[in-house]
């Protein structure tokens, strides 16, 4: 028995200490794996860029929709068309996904609108309303994400839908190296209020990301996309590095199910985690919200 009582405590001496090596041990592989990680993006690597979705994913809401209320305080067009445009935009920043009807309705609205006007006219109003409805609706998450691939010399361009005037001011208000977007038909400078093909969505995002990254000499293994949409899974998969931001349902489980990134900047813990206000997501929301349900009572 004396020997019994001798082997105990050593016994669990030894359980506790083999804990703490285990423990230890861990760390240091961790902190060795952290310290082997590759650097991303790769610095001075010109066969890399980056392709970043627009709506949802480097601006809160939809640029079609901003430009709306835009095109509406310059009369453009009447009251009942910006309580529509409101509405969803409303939807669309609550439900954070595309609703395809919402969004071909919104592009023919657009057509209609422009038609007949210059596209120097509209180049420089979206300049204007850039600053009046979009500055202040960039993701700061996201934003810092494009900005290291430009500090590490690479190129960057917005991806979107929107219509390619738009696209460029916002590249270019953001620094970025340029957009690719939806191409609305001019005749001598003058919008027919038709398109050139079809919407900048889904796969002809990709193959505008592959024609651009073939003449630029890109290598898309190298190369980073990012999207909110489960829309864009082919753009985002013409990548090495893809990359799942502000994600719908679809493209989260997606993102997992391939080991894909993700960043979501609209919750406050993924929000703490990356030094964004955690009340930003939720007041934008609830803002366009309000603006939306205050609009329809008013026209009741």
């Amino acid at each position: 028995m004396a020997a019994l009582g001798w082997l105990t405590p050593r016994r669990r001496s030894a359980t506790a200490r083999s804990v703490l090596a285990g423990e230890a041990s861990a760390e240091a592989a961790r902190k060795d794996a952290s310290a082997q990680e590759p650097q991303f993006p790769v610095r001075g690597d010109d066969l890399a860029a980056a392709f970043f979705d627009l709506d949802n994913t480097v601006m809160q809401g939809a640029a079609l929709f901003h430009f709306g209320r835009g095109l509406y305080k310059r009369k453009f067009f009447e009251t009942r068309d910006l309580a529509r445009f409101a509405w969803q935009q409303a939807w669309f920043r609550l439900a954070g996904v595309e609703d395809p009807e919402h969004m071909q309705e919104a592009r023919d609205s657009a057509l209609s609108i422009v038609k007949g006007h210059r596209v120097s006219e509209l180049q420089s109003i979206g300049e204007e309303i850039y600053d009046e409805y979009m500055a202040e609706r960039i993701w700061p998450g996201t934003r810092a994400l494009a900005e290291a691939h430009l500090e590490a010399g690479q190129r960057v361009w917005l991806v979107t839908a929107a219509p390619v005037e738009i696209a460029q001011v916002i590249a270019r208000r953001l620094g970025l190296t340029g957009a690719l977007g939806t191409v609305a038909e001019s005749v001598d400078g003058i919008y027919t209020g038709k398109l050139v093909g079809e919407p900048l969505h889904g796969p002809a995002k990709a193959e505008a990301v592959r024609a651009l990254a073939a003449a630029e000499g890109l290598d898309l293994s190298r190369c980073a996309a990012y999207s909110d949409s489960h829309n864009d899974i082919p753009m985002l998969s013409l990548v090495g590095h893809p990359y799942a931001i502000n994600p719908d349902a679809k493209l989260r489980k997606h993102a997992r199910e391939l080991d894909w990134r993700l960043r979501d900047y609209r919750t406050g813990r993924k929000a703490a985690k990356v030094g964004i206000p955690a009340a930003a997501g939720v007041g934008a929301v609830a803002g366009g919200t309000a603006a939306a349900i205050a609009l329809h009572r008013r026209r009741r």
